[in-house]
């Protein structure tokens, strides 16, 4: 498999064989039974929920399926040289230590920000009177041609957007508790639903070097 779904525990920090510390974050990450195989997708699901507090159609898909309820359904990029069945558990010890993942999450909101917090204005003047410290000022174009440009970096809500760290490196595998450690933020708060998968950048880089 490609992927794996989880959520975030929190963070801490471990010790390297050097005696180097290393702040990792904590992923509980699977088991997730597979409920579909698509042509280049699986779906998957995560964390067993009640059946009454699901929706009918969703309960019913469970029952269909003869697996025990999942709160969450997502597809992973389907790996063809690998063979599965729909019933069978996608687990942690699909990654290994020294492996590199993309871990992609909602950001944390930081709700209505102004633009210095937000897009990292410089501000105005802090001296000779200036009352525009943190303002917008002036946004406009002149008179040609006259109008503020689409795109313009402006106050308004921050946060809680789809977020994708990359090139986290996995530092250690708890199979028996289905934890993974990654060096490294992930986005998110605690409890955070997540998509960890094989980075891609670093296997190009891999591969491209190898070629050379």
């Amino acid at each position: 498999m490609i992927g794996i779904l989880g959520k975030k525990v929190g963070m801490t920090q471990v010790f390297s064989e050097t005696g180097d510390m290393v702040p990792v974050t904590v992923i509980e990450a699977g088991p997730c039974p597979i409920l579909a195989i698509r042509d280049k997708s699986l779906q998957l699901g995560f964390e067993q929920v009640q059946e009454k507090r699901l929706k009918k159609p969703v309960s019913g898909y469970f029952k269909k399926l003869k697996i025990p309820a999942c709160r969450l359904i997502k597809e992973v990029v389907r790996d063809n040289s690998v063979e599965c069945k729909v019933g069978e558990t996608v687990k942690v010890d699909i990654f290994k230590a020294g492996d590199f993942v993309d871990v992609s999450g909602t950001s944390i909101g930081k709700g209505f920000q102004g633009g210095m917090k937000r897009w990292h204005w410089s501000g105005g003047p802090k001296t000779h009177g200036s009352t525009s410290h943190r303002r917008i000022g002036s946004i406009g174009s002149s008179t040609t041609p006259g109008r503020v440009w689409k795109g313009q970096h402006l106050p308004g809500h921050m946060g809680a957007i789809r977020v994708t760290t990359q090139n986290l490196r996995v530092v250690k595998i708890d199979a028996e508790n289905n934890l993974l450690l990654v060096k490294g933020s992930v986005p998110g708060h605690k409890n955070t639903y997540l998509l960890i998968r094989k980075a891609k950048k670093k296997k190009a880089k891999v591969a491209a070097a190898q070629k050379k």
